[in-house]
Protein backbone atom coordinates (compact mmCIF):
# COMPACT_ATOMS: atom_id res chain seq x y z
CA UNK A 1 0.00 0.00 0.00
CA UNK A 2 1.51 3.36 -1.10
CA UNK A 3 1.36 6.11 1.39
CA UNK A 4 -1.05 7.91 -0.49
CA UNK A 5 -3.31 5.58 -0.03
CA UNK A 6 -3.11 4.65 3.48
CA UNK A 7 -5.50 5.74 6.53
CA UNK A 8 -4.17 7.49 9.33
CA UNK A 9 -5.89 7.06 12.67
CA UNK A 10 -4.91 9.70 15.40
CA UNK A 11 -5.74 10.64 18.26
CA UNK A 12 -5.11 14.13 20.21
CA UNK A 13 -5.30 15.32 16.77
CA UNK A 14 -6.80 18.85 17.26
CA UNK A 15 -3.85 20.63 18.65
CA UNK A 16 0.08 20.61 19.24
CA UNK A 17 1.82 17.48 18.53
CA UNK A 18 -1.08 15.61 16.84
CA UNK A 19 -2.38 18.39 14.89
CA UNK A 20 1.54 18.54 13.35
CA UNK A 21 1.26 14.66 12.69
CA UNK A 22 -2.17 15.08 11.32
CA UNK A 23 -1.24 17.81 9.07
CA UNK A 24 2.31 16.02 7.94
CA UNK A 25 0.46 12.59 7.50
CA UNK A 26 -2.30 14.17 5.25
CA UNK A 27 0.68 16.49 3.31
CA UNK A 28 1.89 12.58 1.87
CA UNK A 29 -1.88 12.09 0.50
CA UNK A 30 -2.65 9.73 3.55
CA UNK A 31 -6.13 9.99 4.53
CA UNK A 32 -6.84 10.95 7.69
CA UNK A 33 -9.14 10.32 10.55
CA UNK A 34 -8.53 13.00 13.47
CA UNK A 35 -10.04 11.68 17.21
CA UNK A 36 -10.17 14.17 20.40
CA UNK A 37 -12.56 15.45 22.38
CA UNK A 38 -13.14 18.92 20.73
CA UNK A 39 -14.85 19.55 17.75
CA UNK A 40 -13.54 23.10 17.37
CA UNK A 41 -9.93 22.58 16.81
CA UNK A 42 -10.45 19.42 15.15
CA UNK A 43 -12.37 20.43 12.63
CA UNK A 44 -9.93 23.58 12.02
CA UNK A 45 -7.41 20.61 10.94
CA UNK A 46 -10.36 18.69 8.76
CA UNK A 47 -10.74 21.87 7.06
CA UNK A 48 -6.50 22.80 6.73
CA UNK A 49 -6.31 18.87 5.23
CA UNK A 50 -9.34 19.67 2.42
CA UNK A 51 -8.14 23.02 1.45
CA UNK A 52 -5.08 21.39 0.21
CA UNK A 53 -7.24 18.32 -1.44
CA UNK A 54 -7.09 15.67 1.26
CA UNK A 55 -9.40 13.77 3.12
CA UNK A 56 -9.90 14.01 6.73
CA UNK A 57 -12.70 12.61 9.14
CA UNK A 58 -13.55 14.48 12.42
CA UNK A 59 -14.44 12.31 15.94
CA UNK A 60 -15.08 14.68 18.51
CA UNK A 61 -16.05 13.86 21.88
CA UNK A 62 -13.90 10.68 21.48
CA UNK A 63 -13.12 9.09 24.90
CA UNK A 64 -9.62 6.84 24.52
CA UNK A 65 -10.56 5.67 27.65
CA UNK A 66 -14.30 4.38 26.59
CA UNK A 67 -13.83 1.09 24.85
CA UNK A 68 -17.18 0.68 23.08
CA UNK A 69 -16.87 4.07 21.92
CA UNK A 70 -13.30 3.51 20.70
CA UNK A 71 -14.60 0.28 19.04
CA UNK A 72 -17.57 2.14 17.46
CA UNK A 73 -15.47 5.12 16.26
CA UNK A 74 -12.79 2.86 14.83
CA UNK A 75 -15.74 1.36 12.66
CA UNK A 76 -17.14 4.52 11.54
CA UNK A 77 -13.43 5.60 10.30
CA UNK A 78 -12.70 2.14 8.51
CA UNK A 79 -15.97 3.27 6.64
CA UNK A 80 -14.38 6.42 6.19
CA UNK A 81 -11.21 5.95 4.75
CA UNK A 82 -10.58 1.68 4.55
CA UNK A 83 -8.72 -0.19 6.61
CA UNK A 84 -6.06 1.94 9.22
CA UNK A 85 -2.77 1.51 7.60
CA UNK A 86 -0.98 4.17 10.67
CA UNK A 87 -2.12 4.25 13.71
CA UNK A 88 -0.89 7.08 16.07
CA UNK A 89 -1.85 7.41 19.80
CA UNK A 90 -0.93 10.63 20.76
CA UNK A 91 -3.82 12.03 23.38
CA UNK A 92 -2.38 12.88 26.43
CA UNK A 93 -2.76 14.71 29.55
CA UNK A 94 -0.07 15.96 31.96
CA UNK A 95 -1.32 17.81 35.48
CA UNK A 96 1.39 18.50 37.80
CA UNK A 97 1.11 17.89 41.51
CA UNK A 98 3.95 16.91 44.37
CA UNK A 99 3.57 12.76 44.94
CA UNK A 100 1.96 13.57 48.26
CA UNK A 101 -0.53 15.84 47.15
CA UNK A 102 -1.45 13.48 43.65
CA UNK A 103 -4.55 11.76 45.29
CA UNK A 104 -5.56 8.58 43.40
CA UNK A 105 -8.55 10.53 41.24
CA UNK A 106 -5.51 12.14 39.15
CA UNK A 107 -3.28 9.67 39.23
CA UNK A 108 -6.21 7.21 37.67
CA UNK A 109 -7.46 9.97 35.49
CA UNK A 110 -3.39 10.21 34.26
CA UNK A 111 -2.69 6.75 33.82
CA UNK A 112 -6.25 6.27 32.20
CA UNK A 113 -5.70 8.89 29.15
CA UNK A 114 -1.94 8.15 28.65
CA UNK A 115 -1.61 4.52 29.44
CA UNK A 116 -5.30 2.60 29.67
CA UNK A 117 -6.39 4.81 26.38
CA UNK A 118 -3.17 3.84 24.07
CA UNK A 119 -3.98 0.32 25.18
CA UNK A 120 -7.75 0.37 24.50
CA UNK A 121 -7.30 2.32 21.17
CA UNK A 122 -4.10 -0.30 19.66
CA UNK A 123 -6.26 -3.35 20.79
CA UNK A 124 -9.27 -1.75 18.93
CA UNK A 125 -7.38 -1.30 15.97
CA UNK A 126 -5.05 -4.23 15.37
CA UNK A 127 -7.45 -6.31 13.78
CA UNK A 128 -7.44 -3.80 10.91
CA UNK A 129 -3.66 -2.78 10.99
CA UNK A 130 -3.10 -6.66 10.28
CA UNK A 131 -5.54 -6.53 7.36
CA UNK A 132 -4.03 -3.08 6.01
CA UNK A 133 -0.29 -4.90 5.52
CA UNK A 134 2.70 -2.70 6.05
CA UNK A 135 0.56 -1.28 9.28
CA UNK A 136 2.37 0.85 11.65
CA UNK A 137 1.58 1.58 15.48
CA UNK A 138 3.60 5.09 16.88
CA UNK A 139 2.87 6.01 20.25
CA UNK A 140 3.52 9.73 21.28
CA UNK A 141 5.38 8.84 24.64
CA UNK A 142 7.60 11.76 26.16
CA UNK A 143 11.21 12.26 27.91
CA UNK A 144 9.16 11.27 30.50
CA UNK A 145 9.14 7.63 30.10
CA UNK A 146 13.03 7.67 29.41
CA UNK A 147 13.67 9.18 32.78
CA UNK A 148 12.32 10.93 35.75
CA UNK A 149 10.81 14.45 36.44
CA UNK A 150 9.86 15.86 39.77
CA UNK A 151 6.01 16.90 40.64
CA UNK A 152 4.66 14.93 37.46
CA UNK A 153 5.08 11.12 38.95
CA UNK A 154 1.49 9.91 37.58
CA UNK A 155 2.47 11.21 33.78
CA UNK A 156 6.10 9.86 34.48
CA UNK A 157 4.20 6.61 35.06
CA UNK A 158 1.92 6.05 32.69
CA UNK A 159 4.39 7.36 30.10
CA UNK A 160 6.88 4.46 30.86
CA UNK A 161 4.60 2.12 30.80
CA UNK A 162 3.59 2.79 27.51
CA UNK A 163 7.27 2.48 26.51
CA UNK A 164 6.81 -0.70 27.71
CA UNK A 165 3.47 -1.63 25.71
CA UNK A 166 5.47 -0.62 22.83
CA UNK A 167 8.43 -2.81 23.23
CA UNK A 168 6.10 -6.12 24.07
CA UNK A 169 4.22 -5.51 21.30
CA UNK A 170 6.79 -4.75 19.17
CA UNK A 171 8.17 -8.76 20.08
CA UNK A 172 4.46 -10.12 19.89
CA UNK A 173 4.41 -8.52 16.54
CA UNK A 174 7.97 -8.75 14.76
CA UNK A 175 7.09 -11.98 12.62
CA UNK A 176 3.96 -9.95 11.04
CA UNK A 177 4.49 -6.62 8.47
CA UNK A 178 3.19 -4.70 11.63
CA UNK A 179 6.30 -2.29 13.68
CA UNK A 180 5.19 -0.51 16.65
CA UNK A 181 7.32 2.01 17.93
CA UNK A 182 7.48 5.35 20.28
CA UNK A 183 8.31 8.58 20.11
CA UNK A 184 9.44 10.73 23.13
CA UNK A 185 9.59 14.42 22.54
CA UNK A 186 11.14 16.63 25.21
CA UNK A 187 9.84 19.78 26.27
CA UNK A 188 7.88 20.82 22.86
CA UNK A 189 6.30 24.14 22.12
CA UNK A 190 2.73 22.99 22.80
CA UNK A 191 -0.49 24.17 24.25
CA UNK A 192 0.49 21.30 27.20
CA UNK A 193 3.83 23.32 27.67
CA UNK A 194 1.69 26.53 27.86
CA UNK A 195 -0.30 25.24 31.06
CA UNK A 196 3.27 24.27 32.62
CA UNK A 197 5.00 27.71 32.00
CA UNK A 198 1.78 28.82 33.51
CA UNK A 199 1.84 26.68 36.68
CA UNK A 200 5.81 27.58 36.94
CA UNK A 201 5.08 31.03 36.74
CA UNK A 202 2.12 31.20 39.26
CA UNK A 203 4.19 29.18 41.86
CA UNK A 204 7.30 30.73 41.88
CA UNK A 205 6.41 34.43 40.56
CA UNK A 206 8.83 34.42 37.53
CA UNK A 207 7.63 36.01 34.31
CA UNK A 208 5.65 33.81 31.47
CA UNK A 209 9.02 34.29 29.76
CA UNK A 210 11.32 33.01 32.12
CA UNK A 211 9.22 30.06 33.06
CA UNK A 212 9.42 29.69 29.57
CA UNK A 213 13.14 29.88 29.47
CA UNK A 214 14.14 27.14 32.40
CA UNK A 215 12.25 24.67 30.58
CA UNK A 216 14.38 25.03 27.36
CA UNK A 217 17.60 25.19 29.30
CA UNK A 218 16.58 21.67 29.65
CA UNK A 219 17.06 20.97 26.10
CA UNK A 220 20.93 20.98 25.38
CA UNK A 221 20.65 22.76 22.34
CA UNK A 222 19.07 25.48 24.39
CA UNK A 223 15.47 25.61 22.84
CA UNK A 224 12.19 23.79 22.65
CA UNK A 225 11.56 21.48 20.29
CA UNK A 226 9.29 21.97 17.74
CA UNK A 227 5.91 20.09 16.93
CA UNK A 228 6.87 19.25 13.42
CA UNK A 229 9.88 18.10 14.30
CA UNK A 230 7.91 15.35 16.10
CA UNK A 231 5.64 14.88 13.40
CA UNK A 232 8.76 14.33 10.68
CA UNK A 233 9.72 11.59 13.17
CA UNK A 234 6.63 10.19 13.06
CA UNK A 235 5.81 10.44 9.15
CA UNK A 236 9.58 8.52 8.82
CA UNK A 237 8.18 5.30 10.96
CA UNK A 238 5.35 5.54 9.19
CA UNK A 239 7.35 5.15 5.70
CA UNK A 240 8.29 1.88 4.17
CA UNK A 241 12.49 2.84 5.10
CA UNK A 242 11.66 2.36 8.81
CA UNK A 243 10.51 -1.27 8.33
CA UNK A 244 13.11 -2.57 9.98
CA UNK A 245 12.95 0.01 12.91
CA UNK A 246 10.32 -1.66 15.74
CA UNK A 247 10.17 -1.93 19.57
CA UNK A 248 12.17 1.65 19.73
CA UNK A 249 11.45 4.47 22.02
CA UNK A 250 13.31 7.44 19.78
CA UNK A 251 14.28 10.51 21.67
CA UNK A 252 13.26 13.98 20.25
CA UNK A 253 15.42 16.24 22.72
CA UNK A 254 18.10 17.43 21.38
CA UNK A 255 20.47 15.27 23.43
CA UNK A 256 18.50 15.62 26.85
CA UNK A 257 18.16 11.94 26.84
CA UNK A 258 20.73 9.68 25.38
CA UNK A 259 19.70 6.75 23.81
CA UNK A 260 16.11 5.23 24.45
Amino acid sequence: MSQAKKHAFITGAGTGIGRSIALTLAAEGMRVTLAGRRHTPLTEVKNLIVDKGGEALVLDGFDVTDAASVEQNIAKSISFAGEIGVLVNCAGEAPSAPFDKTDLDLWNRVLGVNLTGTFIVTQAALSSLRLSGNGRIINIASTAGLTGYPYVSAYCAAKHGVIGLTRSLALELARTDITVNAVCPGFTDTPLLDNAVEMISGKTGRSIDDARASLARSNPQGRLVTPQEVADTVLWLASEKASAITGQAIPVAGGEVMGG
